[in-house]
């Protein structure tokens, strides 16, 4: 699975099926990368939109699409990749300085966001040329 210098990588949850269906788990204190302080949902999104456009300081994320697909372009200052997002049992790990742009999003799509930290509008890198000097890229 391609994945980042800076740690950015698909994460798989642990998964049970049956014939009633498919299970995907991970326990908050021990099988995430982080523990989670604060979830968000992404949805409605329309056709062409694209959203993100921004990195963290501190904050770690672990993005989930719980429906539909999209793709996240993420750069951590000296590679970029995209990473297609399609599976209820998949996630990607955002790791603090990785900027990211979601897009391609099919129409039903919902992105389900865990956060290692509480919302804090300082935490965020808005600017590409500021991103790129915290970076070295």
């Amino acid at each position: 699975m391609p994945a980042l210098g800076n740690g950015t990588r698909m994460f798989r949850f642990a998964q049970h099926a049956d014939a009633r269906g498919g299970l995907s788990v991970a326990e908050l204190g021990a099988g995430l990368p982080f523990r989670p302080a604060r979830l968000f949902l992404i949805h409605d999104v329309p056709a062409g939109a694209r959203r993100g456009a921004h990195a963290h300081r501190r904050c770690c994320q672990l993005a989930v699409a719980v429906a539909g697909e999209l793709t996240i372009r993420c750069d951590d200052g000296r590679t970029r990749e995209d990473f297609r997002l399609r599976r209820p049992d998949e996630g990607l790990y955002l790791p603090p300085l990785t900027w990211t742009e979601l897009g391609q999003f099919v129409p039903g799509t919902v992105l389900l966001v865990l956060a290692s930290e509480p919302y804090d509008a300082a935490d965020y890198v808005r600017d590409p040329a500021e991103f790129r000097r915290l970076t070295g890229g």
